[in-house]
């Protein structure tokens, strides 16, 4: 919901960091793994019971991510990077979840349902993308990317934000995931109704 009207703020200060990153040599496809450890790394932490370690690296993840894009965008996006890119956002997304699940025995059912929140919005969020692009739709409401990104109430913002207020409030973290996972599910039924719209 707010990843668009967030890019003309975050999109200038990334692109001059990408641009010198980019000039350093250090390419796109590298700071995506490299976000994508830090973010695995986070669900570990939390797993484990550090969760102010988890949160430091769920945030390292969120810059990491936006710099793989701009350096992307500084030298020649692919791709491939952006196959890499969109597998290891949804991997971060659902191991965060799970590390709360296996943190504690009361997040195992609400994790679960979230994750299986998750998977959905992916689908429709992938599914709109593929036809999209068969259909040569565009859009640059995110900027530039790989392929055509559907907006929705549940976005990467807000996903960001819910992992926050689960690792600062973690004994809400059954109320969070509930709540955050009902959003998910209005947000494919809402990108279904765009699909009907545009796709019919």
């Amino acid at each position: 919901m707010f990843d668009a009207k967030l890019r003309p703020l975050i999109d200038p200060p990334l692109n001059a960091v990408g641009a010198k990153l980019a000039r350093a040599g250090i390419s796109a496809n590298a700071l995506t793994f490299t976000g994508l450890a830090m973010g695995l790394g986070g669900a570990v932490a939390i797993a484990f019971g550090n969760l102010w370690l988890g949160l430091g690296l769920i945030i390292a993840n969120r810059i990491i991510d936006g710099l793989d894009g701009a350096v992307a965008r500084a030298t020649t996006p692919t791709p491939l990077g952006g196959y890499f890119d969109i597998v290891a956002d949804f991997a971060f997304y659902v191991s965060v979840p799970v590390g709360f699940g296996v943190l504690s025995s009361e997040n195992t059912l609400p994790a679960l349902v979230l994750v299986a929140s998750f998977v959905l919005t992916g689908v429709s969020f992938l599914a709109f993308a593929v036809i999209a692009a068969e259909r040569g739709e565009e859009t640059q409401s995110h900027g530039k990317k790989s392929f055509f990104y559907s907006t929705g109430l549940a976005e990467g913002t807000e996903t960001i934000a819910v992992f926050i207020a689960m690792c600062v409030f973690p004994a809400w973290f059954g109320i969070i995931a509930y709540a955050y996972a009902g959003l998910c599910v209005i947000t494919v039924f809402q990108r279904s109704l765009r699909a009907r719209a545009t796709f019919r």
